[in-house]
């Protein structure tokens, strides 16, 4: 036969290609239209959900609205104005939200957190007067945690629960002893004679300390105000009531602290009348723990730790 030697391999081969990628290509395209079914299918399915979460909420099913502050209460943690506010407004926003059960067990935390908290509880009571606000206090309910849950219309605690602690903090360290063992010296300098304030490397300042302690003072008549106006004729006052001492849940009850004993479900059962429950809380994801971990730990320096360390607390 005539033609180059070898042509035979030659279309052999050729063939064989085109058969390859004949098969890849089918193959691409099953797994195209795997990958679009497997789509269609979880989008079926995520939409029932929200269908069925949404039908929950607001086709009809009367409902306890529950809100979780736990923990530190800061810009930075779960308990933060931010998620807390959101989850109230939704929560009064809700037609069908009975009531409202603020679960708290926080050992308090920023006055600037819990007074936007406790102003918008207020702002949202009268915007919705027909949704009662209850606060229910577990282990513990104090300094910060408290001033949110005065703004309640009433707050259920455990005999044990601790409550109060309405007082301020701002804590700092003092190392000028042990530098002037050390031989160790301090050098600094500033624009403006106080804007080393708080410098825990520095003798301390009596002007400056004094400075501070009007700034505390202010801070704490302005918690003072929120609980006396969140409670009312019901506070029974006592000398040490606003010294920053805290007390059991039963003795608090009898301080007018506090109005009665409860826990989340049995509020929602016998106060509300709906022991139907949904939790409106916003809970913060791993990735998002991750996250603001990982960038606070990067971002955080010499300076900002000593401001951190003298930032002003309600706990």
């Amino acid at each position: 036969m005539g033609g180059t030697p070898g042509w035979e391999q030659e279309v052999l081969r050729t063939i064989a290609l085109a058969a390859i990628r004949e098969q890849r290509a089918a193959r691409r395209w099953r797994i195209f239209f795997r990958l679009v079914w497997l789509i269609i299918f979880l989008a079926i399915v995520a939409g029932a959900y929200f269908f069925l979460a949404a039908d929950k909420s607001a086709g009809g099913e009367r409902h306890t609205a529950l809100i979780s502050v736990r923990g530190e209460i800061s810009a930075k943690s779960e308990a933060s104005s931010e998620n807390i506010d959101a989850a109230l407004e939704a929560a009064f926003a809700d037609p069908n939200t009975a009531g409202i059960v603020l679960q708290i067990n926080s050992p308090g935390g920023s006055p600037v957190e819990a007074g936007i908290v406790y102003r918008n509880i207020r702002r949202l009571r009268q915007a919705h007067p027909k949704v009662p606000l209850y606060a229910v206090i577990g282990d513990v309910g104090a300094s910060g945690a408290y001033y949110i849950a005065a703004a309640a219309d009433r707050i259920y605690v455990d005999p044990a629960s601790i409550v109060g602690s309405i007082g301020v903090i701002m804590e700092n360290f003092g190392f000028t002893g042990l530098m002037d063992k050390l031989g160790v010296e301090r050098r600094v300098q500033t624009a403006g004679e106080n804007k080393a304030i708080g410098d825990p490397f520095s003798p301390e300042n009596p002007v400056q300390k004094q400075h501070i302690q009007q700034m505390l003072d202010q801070i704490h008549q302005q918690f003072i105000k929120a609980v006396k106006d969140g409670r009312g004729a019901r506070l029974h006052e006592t000398p040490d009531m606003f010294s920053g001492l805290f007390w059991t849940g039963e003795q608090s009850v009898r301080m007018g602290l506090a109005d009665g004993f409860g826990d989340a479900d049995s509020v929602a059962r016998d106060v509300v009348k709906q022991k139907d429950v949904v939790d409106f809380s916003i809970k913060e994801s791993l990735s998002d723990r991750v996250a603001r971990r990982f960038g606070t730990a990067m971002g955080a320096s010499a300076f900002g730790a000593v401001l951190d360390g003298a930032a002003t607390r309600l706990r």
